[in-house]
């Protein structure tokens, strides 16, 4: 959520901002502004409701003008989106400015505060709040420099935030300071960068210091990157890292969207998921987070997972994976509910939390609390360095690369191609899975990449093809049996979140149960069908389908004829292990979402309300 860009440096700062602003429009956002400082050691806004290139068509005069600067894409949370409550925010006295990401949930006392002591408020966000905030600080006492203002205010304040502060008295020097939401700063040649991720500075450097929970960090040109506890004020030795992101890999590279050209990328974000830790030769699973804690898996009471939407589905399945292999109990909870419900954990469980981003906010506050009750916790996620990274006990990172798109599509397989392994892992560690079946498990999932590359050659035309009758459709059915339910639930919400159609994943068999009578002529309903795991059953289900005229789109296996012969529309796949089907069922699902949406003129990889990186709870 929101997408913070700084610079300070030599270089043209609208042009770094601008362009690092594009960068992060993957995050998802309603509104965009940019502030850079003069050479008259003035502050310049320009804001808008509205995208990036709406942006500069109102802010290109500021090109050339300025060495530093810092932009801002919103994603509303207090106010509508507008161009008043755009960031950046000034203060009342004109001289400071700032852009946040995140929360501040006690703004409200702290504006009556304010507004008592004379401070007046343009805009209906917690952000403005903050930055008079500040000046509030520096008018208290003359002695309060700049960054130390900041720190009194980031001290009375409460919730989640990155923010980026600006001072017309101090030239040249970027504040910022972080609680729950990511930042990074890139370490130039005489420049330094800010942003929410690394991508809008990849070009520039390889080296970022990505700062800590609860830090704030001072940065000029004449003192370098100075590091400080909020609290203490404690100075921190940073650590530099290398940055292995490219521009290669957050580019298009041809395709039209970043949501298909992550789509295509799936048989090598498996592959590299697997690579050096399934090693089929010589019958192993090698992953250090697992067994370096193995007796405290095999001895758990349980295991919780805990996620949000696409993570959450592929939690479901990471418990049939879990339950079926290694015999431990596992139960998949909405992160955002779990830490509202006074759960009961205890240091006998063992608690999974799965996040592409690893920055989720309502996953990483489950995760706070389960900590807090002595669980062992074991991250699953994409992002390295990333904040659920670092409060994890252990952990596995997917390798699936940068995901651009919002509806996560390679994301989603790399975590099921964890937890397959972590499954596959503990049952043979347990005893609960013979070394014949471990061996033939562990040769099908390393087939898998090439089975989702045949889909993606054999399906591709075909379900381009089948999205152009579904473009005016207004309700879509999803419908597995076992493994394939938590895949139908994921192929709906695929379709939903970037089409806008609503859409509903059900278990087949709970049809008869109140969805059956949604359907007509003219309710489409996917079924996926392999031919192992429930086949009959789901003879059954389509049969019921078609007695009341529903359309069917059915994803079965290459050679089917019984459910092929029923359905309206049929989209075949390899044929593979019942456990690793919902990985390959998937891709097929995500184009015909995916085609639908292009068709319906929908902004495929920045759909509507929706962002990337959920950082606010």
């Amino acid at each position: 959520m929101c997408g913070i860009v700084g610079y300070t440096g030599f270089q043209d700062a609208y042009d770094i901002v601008i362009n690092g602003l594009r960068r992060l429009e993957y995050r998802g956002y309603d509104s965009a502004g940019i502030v850079l400082e003069d050479g008259n050691n003035k502050l310049e806004v320009e804001k808008t409701k509205g995208k990036v290139e709406d942006l500069v068509n109102i802010s290109s005069q500021l090109k050339g003008k300025a060495k530093i600067g810092m932009g801002h894409t919103r994603w509303a949370t207090h106010g509508v989106p507008s161009d008043r409550n755009s960031h950046p925010h000034l203060s009342n006295n004109g001289k400071l400015a700032i852009i946040h990401n995140g929360i501040i949930e006690n703004y409200d006392t702290i504006k009556t505060m304010l507004t008592g002591k004379g401070f007046t408020f343009k805009s209906e966000t917690d952000t403005e709040v903050l930055v008079n905030l500040i000046q509030y600080f520096m008018d208290l006492n003359a002695e309060t420099d700049f960054p130390t203002a900041v720190r009194y205010a980031l001290n009375e304040v409460y919730g989640a935030y990155a923010i980026t502060v600006m001072h017309e008295d101090y030239p040249g020097v970027l504040v910022v300071g972080r609680l729950g939401s990511p930042l990074a700063i890139g370490i130039g040649d005489k420049e330094y960068f800010i942003a929410s991720d690394a991508s809008p500075f990849v070009e520039f450097t390889k080296e970022a210091i990505y700062l800590e929970e609860g830090h704030m960090a001072t940065i000029s040109l004449e003192n370098g990157v100075d590091i400080r506890t909020i609290t203490e004020n404690s100075k921190i030795i940073p650590e530099i890292q290398k940055l292995k992101l490219s521009l290669e890999q957050i580019e298009k590279s041809g395709y039209e969207h970043f949501m298909l050209k992550e789509i295509f990328e799936q048989p090598k974000s498996v592959h590299d998921t697997m690579r050096g830790r399934l090693l089929v030769e010589e019958g192993v699973i090698k992953m250090a987070g697992i067994w370096d804690h193995i007796e405290r898996f095999k001895n758990a009471n349980r295991i919780i997972i805990i996620a949000c939407g696409t993570s959450w589905h592929a939690g479901l399945i990471g418990e049939y994976l879990i339950e079926e292999y290694a015999r431990i109990p596992v139960e998949v909870e909405y992160a955002s509910e779990f830490r509202y419900r006074n759960p009961i954990i205890t240091d006998k469980d063992v608690v999974i939390a799965i996040s592409q981003s690893g920055e989720t906010a309502d996953t990483m506050a489950a995760l706070k609390l389960a900590k807090e009750k002595g669980a062992f916790i074991y991250g699953i996620c994409n992002v390295v360095d990333s904040s659920i990274a670092r409060i994890t006990d252990a952990g596995s990172y997917t390798h699936a690369g940068p995901e651009i798109g919002v509806a996560s599509t390679k994301a989603f397989t790399a975590q099921l191609t964890i937890l397959s392994l972590i499954a596959l892992k503990l049952g043979k560690h347990n005893g609960n899975l013979g070394n014949a079946d471990f061996m033939s498990l562990i040769a099908e999932l390393d087939a898998i990449p090439k089975k989702i590359e045949d889909v993606l050659s054999s399906t591709h035309e075909l379900v381009q093809n089948i999205a152009k009758d579904f473009v005016n459709a207004t309700n879509f059915l999803y419908l597995g049996r076992g493994y394939n339910y938590p895949a139908a639930l994921e192929g709906a919400l695929k379709l939903k979140e970037i089409s806008y159609i609503h859409a509903e994943g059900y278990p087949a068999a709970e049809m008869k149960h109140g969805p059956i009578a949604l359907i007509d002529e003219n309710m489409p309903i996917v079924i996926i069908a392999p031919k192992k795991g429930h086949y009959d059953k789901i003879v059954s289900n389509v049969q019921e389908i078609k007695a009341r005229k529903g359309k069917v789109i059915a994803v079965v296996n290459n050679g089917d004829t019984q459910v092929s012969e029923m359905s309206d529309y049929v989209i075949e796949i390899p044929e593979t292990s019942e456990c690793f089907s919902p990985i390959v069922a998937s891709v097929p699902l995500q184009l015909l979402a995916y085609y639908i949406a292009v068709y319906r003129g929908a902004n495929v990889d920045q759909p509507r309300n929706l962002a990337k990186s959920v950082t606010v709870e």
